[in-house]
């Protein structure tokens, strides 16, 4: 490469120059693209040769320098070029070599699956005959296995034929296992004749043996006087041969729970899906007996078979069941015990014997759809069998009973419509009847706090009734559909009490209207009291979680939410309905009492207190005259409501009765006159001494229940002086605050001090202005 000049350098320094960032005078940079040569030249000779142009000293150590740098530029330029061709060469020779190394490899490739696909073509008859002779061989194969298995088959059989022969049970029980275990494994197989074989065998075998066994076991069973159709009287241990009899006991119970496996295989062929595990062989030995007679007599023409006593059945195999617990659990549950079984004998037997009631059940619930009496007999006897199954017979709850019978669809729905029916009947005929109105209890005061009717009492019992049949039901779904019924009961119950109280209210103090709302606050205490029972909180739960329209109805998301966290009630709408109804009752009541006071009370609005003369000695007063009547009148309305109505119901009577007399007081007696000293004194007397003590007796300060009258009386009772002072102090309060709308101290204060805290100072203004002993 030629060697750089020294004008190629000096262009070389002037171009870095260029690339050099240059500030103006401002400070801010200037771009190298905008400068021009000459500016570039200046900036260069200031830097590297200096201001004085004519001093050129540094020019000589400035071309050196540029010299070894361009030297080292050589040097660089000149190592690169040397070095760049070797390394492509490379390179492409390997790529070359890589090339022909893949073409030789495309070659071969093509070469061996050419030679590849000649073998296969001339090896494809060998590998046809040879699939054609392993095809055999697998057939050959095939059939020896089924004609071994057809041998051992036959060899079971022979064995188990032999030792029968020689009485060998036990021998003969082990060879039919050996049968039932190969009928397992055979399961899967497509081999349908095999299997047929096999378990025609099997159950040919099985029933000799067990015959035979059951034959035996009859025998012994009748030395033990099996079955005990009585009461057992005397020790279930036989006198004579007693060791004999239960060492041949213990045997044949071992050797029938040996032949179960076979037995269960068998059965469960039968069996269809849903149903319960086949009884163990010697309990179902014992049944035998007890299954004919129970057909026997419950079947067919007989007497006894009657379709409308089916206690007679029901209290028979209850009656068994009871009569053989002894004996099961003294003979039988020891065996079975040492045998290492988990079988409850004195279970066992019973849910042989449940299961003849429940075919009977089924068969008798079908037959009696269409009549009302029998079917609803049949339920109630259904549910005292079950009820006395599970506590005296103490059978497993896990275990089905006869309940689930009724939960077929035809059986339920035919349940819910006779009840529905009964419930209506019984309604017609509680409401109907001569001492509907009055309390069973109402001689008895500790027992009368609701005063409940008797129509609603035997309302509510009615409930309590259906609640204890469907509350055993093992399904939620069947014991909402029940509540669903019994709360349209409820609503039905709340129209008639309507109607009736309808009629009696021309005459809202009479007995039979006091006693409808008794009714009304009866039922609406007792459905509070379900709504936090543990039973219906249950039903809530299911009814949210199953999402029961017929229970939910059209509750919003909030209130299903609210129920489903057990902050609501299934009753809550009942309840709002029978609230709403009480209230109206209560304020029509009050009203009427209200009217009657109120007539009773015109004497004593009338009275001339403005002319009554004052008396210093408050002891010699007595009551006003024309306040007679009204007293009496309050005193009598009060005592015939707290003998008429709940206690509950008689505190809002009287305490509601108490604050329509404070505000008709107050504004027709107070406000309507003008008093003077002895007038307000009078008043005072009237109120304090003889109206508030009338409810005395059911509060501690009745004064509390009377706030517009007892402070409208100390305002009309002020000495004058403070009269006066007090109506200034309202005055200047008023007219400071219509002002400048701020009041320091609060009228409000002075009047708490009086003891007046419910009227307003506008109000003790108007009261002030009554009084005619006050300068105006």
């Amino acid at each position: 490469m030629a060697t750089l000049t020294a004008a190629e350098r000096t262009t070389g320094k002037l171009t870095d120059a260029f690339s050099t960032p240059v500030y103006n005078q401002d400070g801010k940079s200037v771009s190298p693209d905008s400068r021009t040569l000459q500016d570039v030249v200046v900036d260069f000779l200031e830097k590297d040769v200096g201001g004085d142009l004519k001093s050129l000293k540094n020019v000589g150590n400035l071309l050196k320098k540029l010299m070894e740098e361009n030297s080292v530029l050589e040097d660089q330029v000149l190592s690169v070029s040397s070095s760049v061709p070797p390394k492509v060469s490379a390179a492409l020779s390997a790529a070359e070599e890589a090339r022909c190394s893949l073409e030789n490899l495309q070659k071969r490739e093509r070469l061996i699956s050419n030679t590849l696909h000649q073998h296969l073509q001339g090896a494809q008859p060998w590998m046809d005959n040879l699939s054609q002779t392993l095809n055999h061989v697998d057939t050959i194969e095939r059939h020896m296995k089924y004609l071994r298995c057809l041998q051992h088959i036959e060899e079971l059989s022979a064995a188990v034929q032999q030792c029968l022969m020689t009485s060998s049970v036990w021998e003969a029980i082990r060879a039919v296992d050996a049968m039932a275990a190969l009928d397992a494994g055979l399961n899967q197989s497509q081999c349908s004749h095999l299997q047929d074989f096999l378990r025609e065998t099997l159950h040919f075998w099985h029933k000799i043996i067990k015959d035979r066994l059951t034959i035996d076991f009859e025998k012994v069973l009748t030395q033990l006087h099996w079955p005990i159709l009585s009461p057992p009287t005397q020790s279930l241990t036989p006198t004579t041969n007693g060791q004999e009899i239960n060492s041949q006991l213990e045997l044949l119970v071992t050797q029938l729970l040996a032949l179960q496996t076979s037995d269960d295989l068998l059965s469960t062929r039968a069996l269809t899906s849903g149903q319960a595990p086949p009884l163990c062989l010697p309990i179902q030995i014992m049944l035998q007996p007890l299954s004919k007679r129970f057909r026997y007599h419950f079947y067919g023409n007989r007497q006894t078979n009657s379709l409308s006593k089916p206690e007679w059945y029901l209290t028979q195999v209850l009656m068994w069941m009871g009569n053989s617990a002894t004996f099961m659990e003294e003979k039988i549950q020891p065996i079975l015990d040492r045998a290492g079984t988990a079988i409850s004998a004195r279970v066992e037997l019973c849910r042989g014997l449940l299961s003849l009631v429940q075919d009977k059940v089924a068969i008798d619930a079908s037959r009696l759809l269409y009549d009302d009496v029998l079917f609803c007999h049949l339920v109630e006897e259904v549910l005292q069998f079950e009820k006395e199954l599970r506590s005296n017979q103490s059978y497993p709850a896990v275990l089905p009973g006869l309940l689930h019978l009724l939960l077929e669809d035809t059986v339920l729905q035919k349940w819910l419509t006779v009840e529905r029916k009964m419930a209506v009947e019984k309604m017609d005929a509680m409401l109907s009847a001569e001492g509907a109105w009055s309390s069973q209890y109402k001689d008895i005061s500790d027992m009368d706090e609701l005063k409940a009717p008797d129509c609603a009492e035997t309302f509510m019992t009615l409930l309590q009734v259906i609640t204890e049949r469907y509350r055993g039901l093992p399904c939620p779904s069947a014991q909402l559909k029940f509540l669903g019924l019994q709360r349209e009961l409820v609503d039905d119950f709340r129209i008639r009490l309507t109607q009736v109280m309808k009629e009696e209210s021309r005459c809202p103090l009479g007995a039979r209207y006091c006693a409808i709302l008794n009714a009304v606050n009866y039922i609406s205490t007792i459905l509070g009291d379900w709504g936090d029972n543990v039973f219906f909180l249950q039903l809530q739960q299911a009814a949210v979680s199953l999402g029961e329209e017929a229970i939910l109805g059209d509750l919003g998301v909030m209130e299903v939410g609210r129920l489903a966290s057990l902050e609501g009630s299934l009753f809550e709408g009942l309840l709002a309905l029978l609230d709403r109804l009480k209230g109206d009752m209560m304020g029509r009541l009050l009203e009427w009492t209200m009217r009657e006071i109120t007539e009773k009370t015109k004497p004593y609005c009338q009275d001339r207190w403005l002319s009554l003369p004052s008396q210093q000695d408050q002891s010699t007063m007595t009551l006003s005259s024309s306040a007679c009547p009204m007293m009496l009148c309050v005193r009598d309305r009060l005592l015939n409501l707290n003998q008429v109505l709940s206690l509950s119901l008689f505190q809002l009577a009287w305490q509601g009765l108490a604050e329509r007399l404070d505000n008709f007081l107050y504004q027709d007696v107070i406000l309507c006159n003008h008093f003077s000293d002895g007038g307000a004194a009078q008043l005072q007397f009237d109120m304090t001494r003889n109206l508030f003590p009338l409810f005395g007796h059911y509060c501690k300060r009745p004064e509390n229940f009377f706030k517009h009258v007892k402070e409208a009386c100390i305002i009309l009772c002020l000495n004058v002086g403070s009269a006066i002072l007090l109506r200034d102090l309202l005055k200047d309060s008023e007219e400071t605050r219509d002002v400048a709308g701020i009041q320091d101290p609060p009228p409000e204060s002075a009047l708490n001090e009086l003891g007046v805290y419910c009227l307003a100072p506008c109000d003790v203004l108007i009261l002030l202005k009554l009084r005619a002993s006050l300068p105006q």
